[in-house]
């Protein structure tokens, strides 16, 4: 038997210095960050609720885009293929999303969130715009009207 070599751990090295040049690049990286996220923090401060109040944000601004996507909606294009298609199908989602969005924001657009939602969960079933489906887009339409 040969004797056993006593075992040695390996010495730590100091680890390498960094160069001036990455540590500039680095220092400027974060400084770019930092300035940038400042200056949209104060942007967004400075729109936020004056730009939303003058413009009729919140949630009768939400319930007048959602009556706007519906005015541009025209179920006989929502299967075409190509833009005409693509247009409506956004259009319908649109009018969902944002007549939902001013529901949660006042109780008083739940019946137009409703009827939309109502509308699309038709068409799901049906896969067409029957005559059920019909009767939900128009009750939202006629909500829309009233608003």
């Amino acid at each position: 038997m040969q004797p056993q070599q006593p075992h040695t751990a390996p010495v730590p090295t100091a680890p390498a210095q960094s160069s001036p040049r990455t540590r500039t690049v680095v220092l400027s990286l974060i400084a770019g960050l930092v300035l940038g996220a400042a200056g949209t923090g104060v942007a967004w401060a400075l729109s936020g609720d004056t730009a939303s109040a003058s413009a009729g944000g919140g949630a009768a601004g939400d319930a007048r885009a959602a009556c706007r996507a519906l005015d541009g909606f025209d179920p006989a294009k929502y299967t075409e293929k190509g833009p005409a298609g693509e247009i409506a199908l956004n259009r319908y989602a649109a009018a969902d999303a944002l007549s939902a969005s001013a529901a949660a924001g006042d109780a008083r657009y739940k019946p137009l969130a409703q009827a939309v939602r109502g509308s699309r969960e038709r068409l799901s079933v049906a896969f067409e715009f029957n005559a059920e489906v019909k009767k939900e887009l128009d009750r939202a339409r006629a909500l829309c009207e009233d608003l």
